[in-house]
Parts: structure tokens; sequence; C-alpha cells
């Protein structure tokens, strides 16, 4: 367990995951410090450094690192899908190269926790499980480079440049879904349609894909986990463990927000004919001791309560 003279920088810290890590690890015992582009938009209890990782020299980086002196340094950066290969690039791999050549500089350099992307494995058949020992073959830019992160993170702890390990998260839900989630535009359109006479109507593209999705505050204690542990080199997957048809989280939402409303898919379905990732939750458990412990509804349901407080039905759905 952490203590209360142990230090954790947070990269990325004001976003969706990275604001659950740190009040994690703030329970835990550790000062926690976050470094971001911007500084946050709401109230934030953490203490914020502004520094953009992606276009911050090396040395700088070092220096930095040296003059705060954080036991674990955590990678919360990410970035939405929808950017060019150039442009992913520059915000989902740049920024991890050079945080691991500021390492590299280091004399006792911190030791990392690296969130990788399931989008690394690329396309699976369906009905697959997918862990580290599948070979990664991403097929877009988000995916390609978020493995470019991951193998540099892997190459240097192998080195014994640093000591580090690689969290490879799944689809993530819970309090603080972005807007431009599928959950956070359900929740969005449900907002807007309260009150009003008549369902509400939810449009959406085709719901087909199967996909892992784990609640954010269980991925927040997997980080704290790995924090702690002595493994290294190593990518664990981290998940619920099964494939979840889409649709039905949206369903889940629908229901508590105790919002009448009607889902319509609208468009042509695109993409391969199964679209499915599900992931071994066995190497967590075993060198994280970590499982998932809140179920999808409980997800949902902290989602619509941070929301939509006053507007949330009574519906016994479990938080």
């Amino acid at each position: 367990m952490g203590t209360t003279d142990s230090r954790a920088m947070i990269l990325g810290g004001t976003g969706f995951v990275g604001r659950h890590v740190c009040a994690e690890l703030a329970s835990r015992g550790r000062e926690v410090t976050v470094v971001g582009r911007r500084p946050p938009e709401r109230e934030f209890p953490f203490r914020f450094v502004p520094l953009d990782l992606g276009a911050t020299p090396e040395e700088e980086l070092s220096a930095l690192l040296a003059a705060e002196s954080p036991d674990t340094v955590v990678n919360c950066v990410g970035s939405i899908w929808t950017r060019d290969d150039k442009a992913m690039w520059a915000v989902a791999a740049e920024p991890v190269l050079r945080l691991v050549e500021a390492l590299r500089r280091l004399p006792g350099p911190p030791r990392l926790v690296h969130l990788g992307s399931v989008l690394e494995y690329g396309p699976v058949p369906a009905g697959t499980t997918v862990g580290a020992s599948v070979r990664p073959a991403p097929n877009g830019a988000y995916g390609k480079a978020k493995l470019a992160a991951t193998e540099a993170v892997l190459a240097g702890a192998a080195a014994g440049d640093f000591d580090a390990v690689v969290l490879r998260v799944a689809n993530v839900a819970g309090p603080g879904s972005p807007e431009v989630s599928l959950l956070g535009r359900v929740a969005r359109q449900l907002l807007a349609a309260a009150g009003t006479t008549g369902p509400a109507m939810i449009e959406l593209a085709p719901l087909r894909a199967h996909r892992d999705y784990v609640d954010v505050r269980d991925v927040a204690e997997a980080v704290a986990a790995a924090a702690e542990a002595e493994v290294t080199a190593e990518v664990v997957d981290i998940g619920r463990g099964e494939a979840v048809w889409v649709r039905s989280l949206v369903d889940l939402l629908v229901q508590a927000s105790g919002i009448p409303a009607r889902v319509v898919e609208r468009g042509e379905p695109g993409g391969p004919a199964q679209d499915w990732l599900q992931v071994d939750t066995r190497p967590a458990a075993r060198l994280l001791g970590w499982s998932p412990r809140r179920s999808l509804a409980a997800a949902v349901s902290a989602l619509w309560n941070e929301v939509a407080p006053t507007t949330n039905a009574s519906n016994g759905m479990g938080g």
C-alpha cells in the first residue's frame, strides 16, 4: 500500500481515466501531482503542473522528473480516435517516446505505469479471447500509435533502463464518461429529453459490436495495484473478461435514467460482420492481485447519477 511520503505523478490526470487514477492513488496515501497541457476546467483537488509532454525536450522532462522526484509515474495520456495518422502519432505516441528517453536520463528513475489500449490488438475473430500472448496487428491510427508507445515502454524496461508495466485497457465506462463516447452521447440525449412529454428518441449508428467494457473505477484500482506490484516489462490486460453487446449498455443506461426512451439505429452498418473484443483477465489477477469488482449496471448508474443527479429515478440498480 502507498504511504503518505510516496509521490505519484499522473500524466494526463485531468482526463476521464486520469481523474479516477488520481483519486484512487490519493486515497491510498500517495501525494499526487498532475501534469497536463491545459489546467482542469472544473474544481480539481490536486497540484497541477502545466506541460505539453509531446513538445517538451527530453532534457527538460528529465529535469522536471528529477525536481519532483516521484516514486511512480502513471501515463494516462490518451486521445479521441478520429484523428489522422500524423495527428494521432503526435498525441498518442510522441509523448511516450519523449517520456521513455527522459526516464533513461535519470540515475534513479521512478516506476512507470503506462496505460495502453486493447485497440493495439486490431481486429480479432469473434468468440476469441486476447491477451499478451496474442501478436498485435492494429489497423487504425490510434491502435498503431498506442502500440508504438507500448513497445517503447517495454523495450526500455526490458533493457533495465527503468521499471515499468503496461496495462492494456479495454473499453471504459462509468462516471465522467466523455460526451464523445457512446454512453456520453446517450446520456446527453436522455438529459435533453428529461421533463418533456413522450419518450426520448435516442438516435445512434447501428450497434453491432461486442466489446469488453470495464468500470473506470476498477481501472483506477488496477493502476494502483500495478504501481505497487513487482512485475516489470510485462503487458497486463485490464477488462471484465467478457464481450458484451454494446446495445445492452445503452439499454442499461436508459434503464438507469428512468426516462422513457426509444433507441433507433440509423444508417448502414459499417465495418466487419463481427466486431468483437474480449480480454484475458487471469494475468491481472495473478500478477497484480486485481480483478474487476463492479458490474456494468453499476458503471452506467454512476454515470447517470453524475450527469443528472436531480432527475435520476429510483430504479434499484446498484452503484
